[in-house]
């Protein structure tokens, strides 16, 4: 089965989703956008890293990632400038500085709109293995944090009057983000991670009185993101990550209107 590319694909792409939504749901909570568009122009870097030393883009891009994170992490705490400042800098500098130190590798061919925009038939049999192995090892993770995180994402002071050691919830929550973007590089590519974290993610607040509804719901317009920016892709021959997040979008856009319909009908039956 997994000798089809499609269905690797498909396999890849339901395991990132089902990772990568419910994490997303604490970047929209946190107004944190902006942070994982940071971590995830990282991995160019870590791309290129992976490459110079030998240890293979994937783990390359997990190194640089998570570096780039914990750094943010420390700077958006010393920096004397606004955060979002300190954001753009690191974003802007971690994506240049990659694709500076890949043109100087011309020993190395390296397929840079496969990596910055994901290419669905670079998804192998071990890239499977990988994404889902690292899903399950992410989501385990998650499960193991979501009380503290979801404590300390409410009111940091009060989860710290509580006994919840936030300074480590928060690092190992920037891991996992580390390694949502390792894993889901070849499929969305290093531009669009981020939106695959974050739309599924928004589309889903609408209709969620709870966190763990929200996480459930955009894990599932995830999935429902990822099979129809595949399906397009395979249909009309267009690239894969960004089929993905136009779908992403179209599922936020029909999600809004829902949204929109039930709390006008709400309060006409209220009027009345």
């Amino acid at each position: 089965m997994l000798d089809d590319f499609f269905v690797r694909a498909v396999i890849a792409g339901v395991g990132v989703a089902l990772v990568a939504c419910p994490l997303g749901c604490f970047i929209v909570w946190r107004r944190m956008a902006y942070f994982g568009d940071t971590t995830a122009h990282a991995a160019l870097l870590g791309v290129a890293l992976g490459l110079l030393v030998g240890i293979g883009p994937t783990l390359g891009v997990f190194v640089m990632t998570v570096i780039v994170a914990l750094l943010l992490v420390v700077l958006l705490r010393v920096a004397r400038v606004a955060s979002d400042t300190v954001l753009g800098i690191l974003s802007h500098a971690s994506l240049s500085i990659g694709l500076v130190v890949l043109a100087f590798m011309t020993w190395v061919r390296v397929d840079l709109i496969g990596y910055l925009f994901g290419d669905v038939l670079a998804v192998g049999r071990a890239d499977v293995y990988v994404v889902l192995g690292g899903a399950v090892a992410v989501l385990v993770a998650l499960m193991a944090i979501w009380r503290p995180l979801v404590a300390a994402t409410v009111d940091r002071d009060l989860a710290r009057a509580e006994g919840v050691n936030v300074a480590a919830v928060e690092v190992i929550y920037v891991l996992l983000i580390a390694v949502v973007v390792a894993i889901s590089m070849k499929l969305v590519g290093i531009l669009l991670v981020t939106s695959l974290l974050i739309i599924p993610a928004a589309a889903a607040r609408g209709f969620s009185s709870t966190p763990e509804r929200m996480a459930i719901f955009s894990a599932g317009l995830g999935v429902v993101s990822v099979l129809a920016g595949l399906s397009a892709s395979a249909e009309w021959d267009t690239p894969a990550g960004p089929s993905i997040v136009v779908a992403a979008f179209l599922v936020f856009i029909l999600s809004a209107g829902i949204a929109l319909v039930y709390d006008m009908t709400r309060r006409s039956a209220h009027g009345n």
